[in-house]
């Protein structure tokens, strides 16, 4: 190596110099013109091979130009990488996960995923893990052997979503009156889609209150939005119809051979007069 003419220097450093920004350059042209056609996963998985396939090429055709026998070093980096593939199995599995992501297509990147306690966007995906940014812009890292293995929710996979609110009044009230007021702020709340229909499911007795369970569909894009604007018109709604909202209530049986606990209610005591001024 040392022994190289300086034109075969000059030549490995040209090499280096305009091949990698060409690689580069087409990684990037790949990965926009994959985006338009396939999802930005594909796009991003593409840009990996041909930036790591494109510079494994060019580092061996430096090697080569400077005077180094390939098949001994392709010979040596193949014991290497058994000896490393046992010492880092975790990769392995973690790359091999990563190929059944790319086949299954869970997610994309702009995704809104929940992964056991984390819940965020996907940023970015690659083929040993994915890194998400948490509503706190706070990045998390996943591996891809964690997404195969742990119950994964993609909450923006459809382009509409349900919202379920749980809603208990009071037994006093009537259930048909109810399910109309809701039936109603659903029509009135701008960001409730009319198709489909808003579910109203009257689920039952409960111990303090009559529950109703009252869902309705909205744009994924509207998610705030619409929470914050459905709870506080329930909240308004049933206080203008006189709907009470209950809270817990709990009765104390002491059985019939008990007698009743003693209730006094105490006046407040007069103050004794004041004492006559001394004179």
């Amino acid at each position: 190596m040392l022994d190289r003419t300086p034109n075969e220097w000059i030549r490995a450093l040209l090499i280096l110099l305009i091949a990698s920004p060409l690689i580069r350059l087409s990684a990037n042209v790949l990965r926009k013109s994959l985006k338009k056609r396939y999802s930005a996963q594909s796009a991003m998985v593409a840009f990996h091979l041909v930036n790591y396939g494109g510079g494994t090429i060019i580092l061996l055709t430096v090697l080569a130009e400077l005077g180094f026998e390939i098949a001994t070093l392709l010979g040596a980096a193949g014991v290497l990488g058994v000896a490393i593939g046992f010492a880092s199995q975790t990769s392995l599995s973690n790359l091999i996960s990563g190929i059944f992501l790319i086949w299954e297509h869970p997610f994309e990147i702009g995704d809104i995923i929940n992964v056991d306690t984390v819940t965020g966007i996907v940023e970015e995906i690659d083929l040993l893990s994915a890194r998400i940014r948490k509503f706190d812009n706070t990045l998390v890292r996943i591996p891809n052997e964690d997404l195969i293995k742990t119950r994964l929710i993609n909450i923006t996979r459809y382009p509409i979503r349900r919202l379920d609110v749980e809603v208990g009044v009071a037994y006093k009230e009537d259930v048909e009156k109810v399910m109309g007021v809701l039936k109603d702020i659903a029509d009135q709340n701008p960001w409730c889609l009319d198709e489909p229909e808003p579910l109203i499911l009257f689920k039952g007795f409960g111990e303090s209150s009559l529950n109703f369970l009252f869902g309705v569909w909205f744009s994924k894009t509207d998610f705030l939005a619409l929470r914050n604007s459905i709870q506080i018109e329930i909240h308004q709604r049933f206080k203008k119809e006189g709907i009470e909202i209950p809270f817990p209530h709990l009765t104390v049986y002491t059985g019939s051979e008990t007698d009743p606990f003693p209730v006094r209610l105490d006046s407040p005591k007069a103050s004794p007069p004041a004492a006559p001024p001394e004179g």
